[in-house]
């Protein structure tokens, strides 16, 4: 059973005559039917036909316009099968120029729909036709990849069913597409955070935490720390560039007061596919009562893993499997950050629904975070020089410090920040997660079944680190944003290690177009095969890539406004 067996909570009359009311003062009442996004559909086999355009919505009591994929958000499920043919006729009905790309796909450079990189993008009023091979199984999505488009609601989900028998098998299949809404104009956003980088951040530390680290540690350390932070004009509750201020957190396109629910029968097992297609907002995810079995991470099957909570990243997927034995449970996912959160129900009745756990409280980020094992005061006799601060964090890793290697751009305006002994470890959970008290996935428990799918050692090493100037809201790739880079070049079917050093203090979904990313442990064996990998503040990740991808592809940060503040990079393979 899919996506389709999901149901809407009734409206109450009052909220339906209000959203009317509200329709009724704007020029959209004749071109829509009410402001309720109708329920997501599934289209299953190898022709779609796809239609974006501008659709009213209301997810606050206030009426926007959105962009949608066949008037709805999230856009219609794709159901395909691995080894046809497919072929998408995507039309534009806005004004300006659009796009799809189909995240995580194996397939010609001609059909990632990346404007100005794989291809032109699709003009106003015209149809582009996608068609390829379907080359994978399992859970995957797509999204826009022109102007502020993929924020705005053009985004969807991929369900690609494996040629022979699937392995995971379940009783209940239900995708779960965890997303943000603003009702804000998103230029209008990113505005704000270029003149004010920590606009939507009101997490600030306060008097009451600087009295609460007097008493738990001395009137010395926390001065210091407080001063340390103020000449790096950086700060320590800055996890996530936007806030429940102005987002509304989506499930399958419903806020947590409209609670979407997914219905069970007693003793059934249940497949949920996670997918973040957020723009800004990483989401822990868990489920009060109800272990998860990971199966599946990026599409690809993994060594099954129990847990209680997931932290996923922007643009991935986890598949789990969960056996219910009571009526009802809460699917809660809360932003990294704790300002908000998004909620649906697991239910054996439609109208149930189970208690609504309260928002983790916030945890800053930690000297250990910044500064690995140096003391306080080591921190104190640090050089500065302006905002740039070169120092060790090597944190909570066994294996020796490694050198990071910067590349004379690093030293410039553009960023804020190096890390000279970057942390290697994949078994951290990140900030917040930390000694909760609950089973939190991390990269080190992910193992991909049946291994690397190319067993060549690396002919040569690539080491690129993400920075970044909180102050100037600028995001770049070794100190260029894009635009001021040149590409970067594979040779056609060599073998590349990636490195990857992150010279910040917010943690970065890395996404290579085109090609599968496999992860390395710290000790340089093969460990998950992934689409997106996660880069940790003053993390060092190195993973393998096979150049078996002819063209142009793109290399980004998913964070939507850290890409288009400049934080991508051209890849070319040939």
């Amino acid at each position: 059973m899919t996506q389709a067996a999901f149901i809407l909570p009734a409206l109450s009359r009052r909220r339906f005559i209000q959203a009317l009311a509200a329709l009724s003062l704007s020029p959209w009442l004749k071109t829509a039917q009410a402001s309720l996004i109708p329920a997501t559909e599934e289209l299953v086999g190898t022709e779609f036909m796809l239609t974006i355009a501008e659709t009213p919505v209301n997810f606050t009591g206030t009426p926007r316009i959105a962009t949608t994929v066949n008037g709805a958000i999230p856009g219609p499920i794709l159901r395909w099968r691995e080894g046809d043919t497919v072929t998408l006729r995507v039309t534009n009905h806005l004004e300006c120029e659009t796009s799809i790309h189909w995240h995580g796909m194996i397939l010609p450079y001609q059909m990632d729909g990346v404007p100005g990189v794989s291809f032109d993008g699709i003009a106003p009023g015209e149809t582009f036709t996608y068609r390829f091979k379907v080359q994978q199984s399992g859970t995957y999505w797509y999204h826009s990849h022109s102007g502020m488009q993929e924020q705005t609601g053009v985004y969807g989900a991929i369900i690609i069913d494996p040629i022979g028998a699937d392995p995971i098998q379940a009783d209940r299949d239900f995708v779960v597409q965890l997303s943000d809404w603003t009702d804000e104009d998103p230029m209008r956003i990113f505005a704000k955070l270029k003149t004010q980088s920590d606009y939507y951040n009101f997490n600030q530390p306060t008097a009451l935490d600087f009295m609460r680290d007097v008493i738990n540690e001395d009137v010395s350390t926390a001065v210091s720390k407080r001063k340390m932070w103020n000449e790096m004009r950086m700060n320590p509750t800055d996890l996530s560039d936007i806030s429940a201020y102005t987002y509304t957190y989506l499930m399958n396109g419903l806020a947590a007061a409209s609670n979407w629910t997914g219905l069970f029968k007693p003793g059934e097992t249940i497949r949920l596919r996670f997918i973040n297609s957020a723009s800004m907002t990483f989401f822990d995810v868990r489920i009060p009562g109800l272990k998860m079995t990971v199966v599946q991470a990026d599409g690809q099957n993994v060594e099954p893993v129990t847990v209680d909570e997931i932290r996923i990243g922007v643009a991935e997927t986890y598949d789990v499997l969960v056996t219910p034995s009571a009526d009802a449970y809460t699917l809660f996912a809360q932003s990294m950050d704790r300002t908000g959160y998004a909620r649906g129900t697991l239910a054996t009745h439609a109208g149930m629904s189970a208690a609504v756990p309260v928002l983790d409280k916030p945890e800053p980020l930690s000297m250990l975070d910044m500064m690995g094992n140096m003391g306080a005061a080591e921190m104190t006799g640090m050089e500065h020089t302006g905002r740039v601060m070169e120092h060790s964090s090597h944190v909570m890793s066994n294996t020796p410090a490694v050198r990071a290697h910067h590349a004379k751009t690093e030293y410039g305006a553009s960023v804020d920040m190096r890390v000279d002994t970057p942390r290697t470890n994949l078994d951290d959970p990140g900030i917040g997660l930390r000694d909760n008290g609950r089973r939190v996935l991390t990269y080190a428990d992910l193992h991909t079944i049946g291994g690397s799918l190319d067993t060549r050692k690396p002919e040569r090493d690539i080491e690129i680190h993400i920075t970044g100037n909180m102050e100037r809201y600028s995001w770049s790739l070794d100190g260029l944003e894009f635009g001021k880079s040149t590409p970067v070049h594979f040779r056609y079917g060599e073998r590349v290690r990636i490195i990857v050093v992150n010279d910040t203090m917010m943690t970065h979904p890395m996404h290579l177009h085109g090609m599968w990313s496999e992860l390395e442990s710290p000790d340089g064996h093969f460990q998950v095969r992934k689409h997106v990998i996660n880069v940790q503040p003053a993390q060092r990740v190195t993973y393998l890539v096979t150049a078996d991808a002819v063209g142009r592809w793109a290399w980004h940060c998913h964070l939507f406004l850290h890409m288009h503040a400049g934080m991508m990079r051209e890849v070319v393979v040939a």
